[in-house]
């Protein structure tokens, strides 16, 4: 029934809904009206039965749509056809419909009233009716009493169950929300950041070359054009891959931006290389890698390029990536300056997140001479 949940605090009617309420407005009717119209037949008497118990049977096939006003009309419909002799129902139609009403109402009733629902309930169900009651009055009272609050603490307590499992889902929409923007937010600082600052790189090395032939620029103009090329269609990967995420685009779910791997870690190094950082490639890929674990590594190796062409142009590095037992290290060292005061930026915060997701850890440590190292140990187990 918890998935069943919609807008207006009701219950969505599946196939047999209508048909089990249709049911018990007969059976109700039936039995405890019927009786009671068809004696007084022939006169004004069997006409406002008639009358009455239609409106009940309405409000018993209504009481989904309408919790509220169906509980109300059923109730005072039975207590005028009692008052007139036309009906001996012990107030099952309105606590059928005052089910509803409790389900739609459960996250607000006040702690007493369900004790005192109890309470009733069980004195209902203990006390014991004097046989010979006029007209069966007593009984009909104590059956409705019964009837009415057990209906009520039925209603609040699945009500509760499914405000719980809306909670619960809220919750993890949220937590998904979150865990999806935190993605791209490290996606999009990887894939920006590295293609700025190589770009940016590659024009200082230009720019301080005093007798730079005019091929040398038209080459270094086409490594930046390819370079802001290449990160664009990411960002627009990335933006699609998000939208068909939310479901915004449902239809363009196979144009999600392409998991990175270790294939592509050459393009990386060239453009480390192209930004004037000398670049010692050491990569042996296992036969087998999943694609989490892939993806992690290049973006490790991305964002140490990033760092070394940022913070230490000109600087000789070293790019290792090797499988060590069931663990892919990935190792980038350079010597550069390291890290200043040991605070670190957004980029290996990110490294550090993408890693603990895969299962791996990154650590990062200033070298004792000098220079910076970055390693990222992930386990090659990991999702495909």
């Amino acid at each position: 029934m918890a998935g069943r949940v919609i807008a207006h605090g009701g219950v969505v009617p599946g196939p047999r809904r209508p048909f089990l309420d249709a049911a018990a407005a007969s059976a109700i009717i039936g039995v405890f009206w019927l009786p009671s119209i068809i004696e007084a037949a022939g006169t004004w008497r069997s006409v406002a039965g008639l009358a009455l118990a239609a409106v009940a049977a309405a409000a018993m096939l209504l009481h989904r749509r309408l919790p509220l006003a169906a509980a109300t009309t059923a109730g005072a419909a039975t207590v005028a056809a009692g008052m007139l002799g036309l009906c001996q129902d012990p107030m099952l139609a309105t606590a059928w419909c005052l089910y509803s009403l409790a389900l739609t109402r459960a996250s607000r009733v006040p702690m007493f009233v369900l004790v005192f629902a109890g309470a009733v309930a069980v004195l209902a169900v203990v006390t014991g009716v004097p046989e010979g009651s006029p007209g069966g009055l007593g009984q009909r009272v104590v059956i409705a009493a019964a009837a009415l609050s057990v209906s009520w603490l039925l209603g609040v307590a699945v009500g509760r169950q499914v405000e719980s499992a809306r909670e619960g889902e809220r919750a993890r929409a949220a937590e998904q929300a979150v865990r999806v923007q935190l993605d791209v937010a490290r996606d999009v600082h990887d894939v920006v950041g590295h293609a700025l600052g190589v770009i940016s790189a590659e024009a200082g090395v230009t720019r301080g070359l005093a007798d730079a032939s005019e091929q040398e620029l038209r080459d270094t103009l086409a490594d930046i054009e390819s370079h802001a090329r290449s990160a664009l269609e990411d960002v627009q990967s990335l933006v699609r891959s998000l939208r068909a995420g939310l479901g915004v685009e449902p239809g363009r779910a196979d144009t999600a931006a392409p998991v990175p791997g270790i294939s592509r870690l050459p393009s990386l190094v060239a453009a480390a290389r192209a930004a004037g950082v000398r670049v010692d490639a050491r990569i042996t890929a296992p036969e087998q890698v999943g694609d989490v674990v892939a993806a992690v590594a290049f973006r490790s190796v991305q964002e140490a390029l990033s760092n070394v062409v940022r913070h230490a142009p000109g600087a000789a590095c070293t790019v290792e990536l090797h499988a060590d037992g069931d663990v892919l290290v990935v190792r980038i060292r350079d010597d550069g300056p390291g890290m200043k005061d040991g605070v670190s930026g957004f980029g290996l915060r990110g490294m550090r997140e993408r890693a603990h997701l895969a299962g791996g850890t990154v650590t990062w440590r200033n070298l004792p001479d000098r220079g910076f190292e970055v390693e990222a140990r992930l386990p090659l187990g990991g999702s495909r």
